[in-house]
């Protein structure tokens, strides 16, 4: 078996240089994410501001087959 130096050298600077490209390419993508991204939904309101949800919306048991449809597709129950 022979061992060859430059082709180990080779493939090291591969490496390096694939880790490197990768960690920037993901840097980059989280980067744009923020940017792109908006407001945390779950990030606590500023100033005066009060954040008000629905925890339990009532159901359509007595509506019609279309809102109950439209229940189930935004829902799933």
């Amino acid at each position: 078996m022979v061992f060859s130096f430059r082709g180990w050298l080779n493939r090291i600077w591969f490496l390096l240089v694939f880790a490197f490209l990768l960690f920037f390419a993901v840097g980059g993508y989280r980067w744009l994410v923020d940017m792109v991204s908006p407001i945390h939904p779950y990030e606590k309101p500023k100033g005066a501001a009060m954040k008000v949800f629905v925890t339990d919306p009532e159901s359509p048991e007595a509506g019609y087959g279309a809102d109950r449809l439209r229940w189930f597709y935004w829902y799933g129950e």
